[in-house]
């Protein structure tokens, strides 16, 4: 009795070593590849050149721009560079000041302020600002500039006749 168990248990243990031996090879049986990859981060960056507009003294209801017009002109057009390493586009907005809120007219203690990029000493198309982005400039390739004037308007009526600060921000966001 004991030797047919003994035979029987031979085969059995060969069949467990061989199947060992098997998955032992293909477990230490390894190739490895290299994937050469490279990555540089986005760098989403402005400036804004000279950054400083000056309108001085606006009558009540009246405009002044940055544009060269003898007139109404204060010649100091504005100039935004991408000095990221990607597209951009750039957009602007503007802000309620102390004692007037912005509006596309001026009105009551209101006043507009607007943007121009295309022939703006000539025919300029005035574009007016918001307290929102809305877009400037689209596709401004890395180390290129965009030069934008402005124009404010002055409220019709107004009982405010200090110094008001009606600032404009310039974002710049990685181009669509």
């Amino acid at each position: 009795m004991h030797k047919s168990i003994i035979f029987k248990g031979i085969p059995a243990i060969l069949s467990m070593v061989i199947a060992l031996a098997i998955f032992t090879t293909d477990i230490l049986a390894a190739e490895e590849g290299t994937v050469t990859a490279t990555v540089t981060a986005t760098s989403i960056s402005l400036t804004v050149s000279d950054g400083t507009v000056e309108y001085l003294t606006v009558g009540v209801g009246q405009t002044k721009d940055t544009t060269t017009n003898a007139t109404t002109g204060v010649d100091d057009s504005q100039t935004a560079n991408n000095n990221g390493n990607v597209a951009e586009d750039f957009n602007i907005k503007g802000v309620d000041t102390l004692s007037w809120a912005l509006a596309g007219t001026a009105g009551s203690e209101t006043y507009f302020h607007k943007w121009c990029i295309s022939d703006c000493d000539g025919t300029a198309t005035w574009t007016a600002m918001t307290t929102s982005y809305t877009t400037l400039a689209s596709g401004i390739a890395k180390d290129a500039d965009q030069i934008f004037d402005l124009q404010i308007g002055t409220p019709t009526t107004t009982a405010v006749f200090t110094e008001q600060s009606p600032n404009v921000t310039i974002q710049a966001v990685e181009a669509a």
